[in-house]
């Protein structure tokens, strides 16, 4: 079994080099420019003998890539395999991709989908499993709307929920901190959730800044939590240290209009930990271990997409979830 596996492997490796190769001087040889070329990415026809798994389905794996890439209308794929692998129940799906435009190069991208048909490994993208299937965000959504209960603004209705899970000290987190404000102010109909993940095994006070953030919320309401929010992020250097981390965030909390060290008791106390474990337990249930935004159940990482895109990606979401403007 092994051997024609790699064989047929092999034969995936050849296409993705030609994919490659396609330059300004091949599309001029067959009588266009680049500039004339209406989609520069050349397809081989898919070989019949490359799906010889019965799961997923195509129609499964197109639903999935329409849901995932489909905010991307400068971008063209085509499903060229599903294989049985040497590993009972695991399949791998070949996907070639490419634009429109000829602004990016072509390329593949292959996914190992999990014999649950719910979840998949991506080859690029280290070991991390991520949902699949014709509707692969319904499940996390779910799981947002019912246990994500950080501080919130915008809409009361969660038809469009922008849940935002954040570390204190994660850089990317300080930079979309500013994204996130213009996007309520672009999509009125969001429900907005701050929902703190400490990453404590790298960041050793995101956990007691959560905490803060929870006891500021508790005795001064979600206006004075977004006060402090903003002040934490400004001084985000402050928490690098024990000896300026607990001055920052008392500093956040008078800020805030708070005294500071009745916010300080709270955020040591047993209610205050035990909310921030619930948090840390939703991140754990959910497979989260990095800061990431979702978008009615779509996780994007934090600081990976520009505004414009991100932008781009919650109005697809939202047409396609059906939700009114």
């Amino acid at each position: 079994m092994i051997g024609p596996y790699r064989y047929r492997l092999s034969g995936f490796a050849v296409w993705a080099a030609l994919l490659f190769l396609i330059t300004p001087a091949a599309w001029c040889a067959a009588g266009q420019t680049p500039g004339e070329a209406k989609t520069v990415t050349f397809f081989p026809p898919p070989d019949p003998a490359n799906f010889t798994a019965t799961t997923p389905s195509r129609e499964t794996v197109e639903a999935y890539l329409k849901e995932s890439w489909g905010y991307d209308k400068n971008r063209v794929w085509q499903i060229q395999a599903i294989l049985k692998t040497p590993v009972e129940g695991v399949s791998k799906v070949i996907v070639f991709i490419g634009d429109k435009s000829g602004e990016s190069e072509a390329g593949v991208t292959e996914l190992y989908v999990m014999p649950d048909g719910k979840h998949f490994l991506q080859a690029s993208l280290g070991s991390d499993l991520s949902t699949f299937g014709e509707k692969p965000y319904s499940e996390v959504r779910s799981i947002l709307q019912k246990r994500a209960d950080g501080p919130s603004r915008g809409a009361a209705a969660k038809d469009l929920e922008i849940v935002e899970l954040v570390d204190y000290q994660c850089p990317f987190c300080k930079l979309e901190h500013v994204d996130l404000k213009q996007m309520l102010t672009d999509f009125p109909n969001a429900h907005y959730v701050f929902q703190p993940i400490p990453l404590s095994y790298i960041h050793a006070a995101s956990a007691l800044a959560a905490a803060y953030g929870y006891c500021v919320a508790k005795q001064g309401g979600n206006n004075a939590f977004f006060h402090y929010n903003d002040e934490v992020f400004i001084n985000q250097e402050g928490l690098n240290s024990p000896e300026t981390a607990q001055r920052t965030l008392d500093g956040a909390a008078k800020s805030a209009g708070l005294d500071a060290a009745k916010v300080a008791a709270c955020a040591t106390a047993s209610e205050a930990k035990a909310k921030v474990e619930e948090w840390r337990k939703l991140s754990q249930d959910l497979g989260v271990y990095i800061p990431v935004i979702s978008i009615n159940g779509r996780m994007l990482p934090e600081g990976h997409y520009p505004y414009e895109r991100l932008k781009e990606i919650i109005e697809y979401q939202a047409r396609h979830d059906g939700v009114a403007k």
